[in-house]
C-alpha cells in the first residue's frame, strides 16, 4: 500500500465513480480499476463492492477511507512545509483578515516590503470563528488577524490591541444630533448586526444583555460595507469597529461612541504553534506585532 493508491481510492469514493475519478486524475479507467484492485489484494480484504448500478464502501472502506484522509492531508502539509523551507525569502505569504485591518495593513506591508520584496502577498478575509480555526488547520493561510476569540491548543493568539464598537446612523435620525445615547434608547430601532458566529455579534448582543436591553433586529449581515450602505439609505442604526470607519467615509453617516465597557473588543493576530514557518513568514508576524507595540496599541 502506498499513497498514491490511497489518493486513488478517495478519488474514487469522492466522485462516487472510477470514470469521474480516472477522468480528475487523468489516467485510463482500467488503470485505475486495477490500481484498485492491487490495493485490495495488498490489504487482504476488499474495501469497495462493485455491481452493475454503482459502487459503495464496505465497512473496512469505510475505516481506510477516515485514515487516507488524513494521511493525504498531513503528507499535503509536509509538501507545503517543505517547499516554504526552500523559499527562504520570496516565495507566498498568505494572510486572512478582517474587515476592519484595511487601514493600518498596508503600513505593516509596506515595512515588510523593504525586507522581502521578493514576497508574493495574499490577503484574505476570514470573519467566522470556524472559519479562522480550519483555515490555519488546512494551511490556507500562515496567519490570521481576527476578532474571534480562539481557545485551542494547537493556535497561538497574540492580542493586538482593542477598539471600540461605534453607533453609526444617518444624519437626519433624530439621535444624530445627540450628544451622548444609551443602548436602552436603541431598543426600538431597526438594528442591523453580523450574522450567527461572527464575534461581532456576539460581543453587541452581550452588551444589550449586561444593560437589561435587547435590539431590534432588522437585518443581518456578513460585512460592515453592506451595513453602511443600509444605513446610509437611513434603513437602520448598525455597531461598527471603530477602525473601520478610518480612511473615505459617506458624510451622511454620523457616529457616535456609547458609554459601554462591553462595546469593546480585542484583534488578534493568529497562527498554528507547531507549523514551521520559514524565516519570511515569521518576519511578517513580527512586523505585525512590533507595529502595534511601537504605537502602545493604538492605530493611527
Amino acid at each position: 500500500m502506498d499513497l498514491k493508491q490511497l489518493n486513488y481510492f478517495v478519488s474514487v469514493v469522492d466522485h462516487m465513480s472510477f470514470s469521474k475519478a480516472a477522468e480528475k486524475l487523468h489516467i485510463s479507467q482500467p488503470s485505475l480499476s486495477n490500481a484498485i484492485k492491487n490495493l485490495e489484494r495488498d490489504l487482504g480484504f476488499q474495501i469497495i463492492e462493485r455491481n452493475t448500478r454503482n459502487s459503495r464502501l464496505t465497512e473496512a472502506g469505510e475505516v481506510l477511507y477516515d485514515r487516507a484522509i488524513h494521511l493525504l492531508s498531513e503528507m499535503s502539509i509536509v509538501k507545503k512545509e517543505m517547499e516554504e523551507v526552500r523559499l527562504i525569502g520570496k516565495g507566498e505569504l498568505q494572510i486572512g483578515m478582517i474587515e476592519s485591518v484595511k487601514y493600518w495593513i498596508p503600513k505593516v506591508i509596506s515595512r515588510y516590503n523593504e525586507h522581502f520584496s521578493g514576497m508574493h502577498i495574499r490577503l484574505m478575509e476570514v470573519l467566522g470563528g470556524d472559519d479562522v480555526k480550519n483555515s490555519l488547520r488546512k494551511y490556507e493561510t500562515h496567519a490570521i488577524i481576527t476578532n474571534q476569540q480562539i481557545k485551542e491548543e494547537d493556535i497561538e493568539a497574540v492580542p493586538l490591541y482593542k477598539e471600540k464598537l461605534v453607533l453609526v446612523l444617518h444624519e437626519s435620525h433624530l439621535m444624530a444630533g445627540r450628544e451622548s445615547i444609551t443602548l436602552k434608547e436603541l431598543k426600538h430601532e431597526q438594528f442591523i448586526i453580523s450574522t450567527e458566529g461572527f464575534q461581532t455579534r456576539e460581543d453587541i448582543l452581550r452588551a444589550f444583555a449586561l444593560d437589561n436591553t435587547a435590539p431590534t433586529i432588522k437585518y443581518e449581515i456578513e460585512r460592515f460595507e453592506t451595513a453602511l450602505s443600509l444605513v446610509s439609505e437611513n434603513l437602520g442604526i448598525a455597531l461598527i469597529p471603530e477602525n473601520y470607519l478610518q480612511g473615505p467615509h459617506d458624510f451622511s453617516i454620523v457616529s457616535k461612541v456609547i458609554d459601554s465597557s462591553a462595546l469593546e473588543r480585542t484583534v488578534y493576530l493568529t497562527y498554528m504553534k507547531d507549523r514551521y514557518l520559514s524565516p519570511a513568514i515569521k518576519a511578517f508576524i513580527t512586523e505585525v506585532e512590533n507595529f502595534f507595540l511601537y504605537k502602545d496599541a493604538s492605530v493611527d
